[in-house]
């Protein structure tokens, strides 16, 4: 276990999501990446000599039983999310599990129960919650001062970005779906965060795949694979509603024929009291003083860390103080029921109301 108070963290999947939580992590005093493995052992092998891994295990099985490691980060595509964290938790791991919690609302619920069972960390990799501006944001929030929160705007479209078609990117089965699950995940989930996490109940949706089965729209993110298949989305739009009365317009696409905010995330926060505005790295206050509008520009600090090295820190204290983590296995599950809801209001056209019973 921990040695001289260092976290022993092993890393499963040595891809490219596998290889940024090992730089992230070497950053971090009180953790040690102690080990690695991959289907594909020699990725595993290359990643272990350039960052001086000691151990390469021959399986993610293999890797859980070693009893040195503290923990296990899991970074393999989205239908191993479910099976891999369970057994984790169930091994006595804590966990740093990639987004989407899992492929749909199911296995998300699994998780959460096997969570429950363990007495340990789980933690989902939403880095965007540790962005500056977010931080500011969510600050500006927590104090009162945009007052009630009761609408949201979010989106990320990207006018030609379709990644690995015909890998598992774009296969239903083995990814959950397209970029709804792939980046739509991190706008619903950091609008619920600033929204003040209230619980969605309803929802209605729509999806489209007008580029995919076309081959266009092709980003250069991962290898294509014409042999392959593309039976996923390539945009999506959802009216969310929540608990409190309040809303949550959500828009993505991996590729349409639009230049919306220059292909950058965005998020509009709409409160009683004020609003702020999220795009890319920029961001804004809205208010009314003396009977007129005024704002406040946000700035990163030029001597930022970055948001994956606040995420790496908070899982570490996570583990060291026994608390739970702000993307915790809940924050999770309600951004699979609700990417689950999307899919299903698209196939039958109406509005679907989430079920929360686990």
């Amino acid at each position: 276990m921990s040695v001289n108070n260092i976290i022993q963290i092993g890393v499963i999947g040595a891809g490219n999501i596998g290889n940024v939580h090992i730089h992230e992590f070497k950053k971090i005093r009180e953790a040690a990446i102690a080990a690695v493995t991959d289907v594909y052992l020699p990725l595993a092998e290359s990643r272990a000599k350039e960052h001086g891994i000691p151990k390469v295990h021959a399986s993610y099985e293999e890797m859980l039983q070693d009893p040195s490691l503290d923990a296990v980060i899991v970074a393999v595509p989205n239908e191993m999310h479910a099976p891999i964290a369970i057994r984790a938790l169930e091994a006595g791991k804590h966990v740093l599990l990639e987004k989407p919690m899992a492929i749909n609302g199911t296995s998300a619920k699994q998780i959460v129960k096997a969570h429950r069972a363990s007495n340990k960390i789980l933690m989902i990799g939403h880095q965007m919650r540790w962005e500056s501006i977010n931080l500011q944001v969510k600050e500006q929030i927590d104090k009162g001062a945009l007052g009630q929160i009761y609408n949201v705007k979010a989106g990320w479209m990207r006018r030609k970005g379709i990644p690995g078609w015909g890998t598992w990117f774009t296969q239903m089965a083995k990814s959950g779906g397209g970029p709804l699950i792939d980046i739509g995940v991190h706008m619903l989930d950091l609008s619920l965060h600033l929204m003040g996490s209230p619980r969605p109940v309803s929802v209605f949706g729509t999806t489209y795949a007008e580029f995919g089965p076309k081959r266009k729209g092709i980003g250069t993110w991962g290898k294509p694979d014409w042999n392959g298949t593309y039976d996923v989305e390539d945009l999506a739009t959802a009216l969310i509603k929540m608990d409190n009365g309040s809303t949550l317009t959500l828009d993505v696409s991996w590729a349409a024929h639009s230049d919306m905010l220059d292909n950058q995330p965005y998020i509009y926060v709409m409160g009683s009291e004020g609003g702020a505005t999220l795009r890319g790295k920029h961001g804004r206050l809205f208010t009314e003083l003396f009977d007129r509008t005024a704002e406040v520009e946000l700035s990163v600090p030029d001597n930022d860390e970055g948001a994956r090295v606040r995420l790496s820190r908070h899982f570490v204290e996570c583990i060291c103080e026994g608390k739970e983590p702000i993307t915790s296995a809940l924050s999770g599950l309600s951004n699979n029921l609700v990417l689950e809801a999307i899919y299903e209001s698209s196939r039958t056209g109406s509005v679907v109301t989430l079920d929360w019973n686990i």
